[in-house]
């Protein structure tokens, strides 16, 4: 008697897992929609999304267009079930958002960050902040939101409390989750930023869609995230998708990482806008931030060689790195997202050339590069669906 409860329990949050996964990615969906998507009986579904409806999980949302008949009705995940919070910790500033349930984001946030001062402790602190200061905003209590995720430049080695690996912050074996959950109790995901980026455009943009995919991350650092039939690769302790610091030239620049010759090291906009200093004779470009620096090279592009060749050797650099990630894993697409790479937008077809010249032909026709759907707040989107995707998993119950 016990087994069979338990099976049929077990059946029930499958059930319910499916059910939810389709109306949040795909909705608003009618009831048939659900039957002919997830394979699941017609009583099955009526079943289970009325239990939903009861939980204010799922709501109606009017009636679908008919041909004749009686219309059916829509359903939609319920926004403000709950709320989410998605943190972009970066190399130059911290921004927290909060979302509600349909993804809308509700509030923002920013913390600049001196990059010769990255210290954890700092960052913990502007997370802290950065969710009283959007919840407040927004007038959500901590009760109603489901987690906090959070996506982070470096290596996240998973476990019972997560632990960040940055060489080039300087962060060895870094308790973030233990230093923020120190003062806030709710529940934390943390993940790579480039990871995060990735599974925001795999549900809400240019990922949509295909099984086979890589999410290349370039902002002051480069990283990458392999999506493989659907799952992200992670490798054996999630390092999988550190592409900054492959190697493109044997011996050649120095890397932030201590090594020689990474990607990182050439098309990282850290490198790219100290690439131009040195073709300048040691002029920096004008600006108080990378931001603002990698701005104005582009925009100095049309009047400077001096500009236009820095320019025209990064989308080389760039097309070489994205040939490798082709030839490596075979993707469908390459898309290409991070604050630089968004700044750099109009360099993708030099990109494309530069990339098909590298490639092994075969692959290379079958895949797409292009830019990222989501612009710069992909980071912290993404890292607001991991709370998200682990109550999808256990099938709509908070734990």
């Amino acid at each position: 008697m016990e087994l069979a409860r338990a099976t049929n329990r077990s059946v029930r949050l499958r059930n319910r897992s499916a059910l939810l996964t389709r109306l949040f990615l795909d909705g608003p969906l009618t009831r048939q929609d659900l039957v002919r998507s997830t394979g699941l009986s017609q009583p099955a579904v009526s079943n289970v999304v009325a239990d939903l409806i009861d939980e204010g999980l799922v709501a109606e949302a009017g009636a679908a267009e008919s041909d004749g008949g009686r219309p059916s009705m829509l359903l939609r995940i319920a926004p403000r079930f709950a709320f989410v919070a998605g943190v972009d910790v970066g190399e130059t500033r911290v921004r927290v958002e909060l979302f509600d349930f349909a993804m809308t984001l509700l509030a923002s946030i920013e913390y600049p960050l001196d990059p010769a001062r990255t210290e954890p402790d700092v960052v913990a602190g502007h997370v802290l902040a950065g969710i009283d200061a959007v919840t407040g905003e927004a007038g959500v209590a901590p009760a109603d939101v489901l987690g906090v995720g959070i996506g982070v430049s470096g290596v996240v080695e998973q476990g019972v409390e997560a632990v960040v690996h940055a060489q080039a912050l300087g962060w060895d074996r870094v308790p973030l989750e233990r230093l923020i959950s120190a003062g806030t109790d709710l529940p934390l995901h943390i993940d790579n930023g480039a990871k995060t980026l990735g599974q925001a455009e795999m549900w809400f943009g240019a990922g949509r869609g295909a099984r086979h995919a890589v999410f290349a991350l370039v902002g002051s650092g480069v990283g990458a995230s392999v999506v493989t039939n659907g799952a992200t690769y992670r490798g054996a302790s999630s390092s999988a998708g550190e592409w900054g610091h492959t190697t493109l030239v044997y011996g050649g620049r120095a890397c932030r990482c201590g090594a020689r010759g990474c990607l990182e090291a050439y098309v990282g906009a850290e490198a790219i806008i100290e690439r131009y200093r040195e073709a300048r004779r040691g002029r920096a470009a004008p600006g108080e931030d990378e931001e603002s620096q990698l701005a104005a090279l582009v925009a100095a592009a049309d009047t400077s060689a001096t500009a236009r060749r820095v320019l025209d050797e990064t989308a080389g650099y760039l097309g070489a790195g994205v040939a490798n990630l082709i030839n490596l894993f075979n993707p469908q697409r390459v898309v290409l997202g991070g604050w630089a790479a968004m700044a750099l937008g109009d360099l993708l077809p030099a990109v494309r050339e530069a990339a098909g010249r590298q490639a092994l032909r075969q692959p290379y026709e079958q895949a797409s590069i292009e830019l990222c759907r989501l612009g710069v707040d992909a980071v912290a989107l993404g890292a607001a669906t991991l709370p998200i995707a682990r109550f999808l998993t256990e099938g709509g119950v908070r734990r």
